[in-house]
């Protein structure tokens, strides 16, 4: 156990966190998304795993080490749903409501559709796949910069 690190990072995890570059992208996602074979085309190459928790959960956990390029970019991206672009089910609510508590302001998600979402994704760092069984609880979030304290 590690003082201030959320118990839900693992060290798979928390390696590909820090070794993630200023723009570098991660896909977080739910049960059904074929993590394993879209992993297989990041850049780190294998899955890693946040078992057990809902994507909202693993979002808290990864946003309390993770900054996000909000002000520079839209950096936090949500699968669209087929036919239905513009709802935002339940899961997505609670990610968005992590996202904002991690800001400390609303900082909403863009969408992406589902097809162009499988494609942004392999070109990601990693996938980072959760025990989230509802439906469209993927993700895609930048990473950002911390800058230095000021003197």
């Amino acid at each position: 156990m590690l003082k201030n690190i959320d118990p839900a990072l693992n060290a798979d995890v928390l390696h590909a966190l820090r070794s993630m570059g200023h723009a570098d992208t991660l896909v977080i996602s739910d049960t059904n998304f074929p993590s394993d074979a879209i992993a297989r085309q990041t850049q780190l190459g294998k899955l890693l795993r946040i078992d057990n928790v809902s994507a909202a959960r693993a979002v808290k956990a990864i946003l309390s080490v993770m900054p996000l390029d909000a002000p520079l970019q839209p950096s936090a991206g949500r699968m669209e749903i087929m036919g239905a672009p513009d709802e935002i089910p339940p899961v997505q609510r609670e990610v968005q409501e992590e996202i904002d508590r991690a800001q400390g302001e609303p900082t909403p998600m863009y969408g992406i559709e589902r097809f162009a979402f499988y494609e942004e994704a392999k070109k990601a760092y990693c996938v980072i796949t959760t025990g989230e069984a509802r439906f469209y609880g993927c993700f895609l979030f930048t990473k950002g910069v911390i800058p230095p304290e000021s003197a």
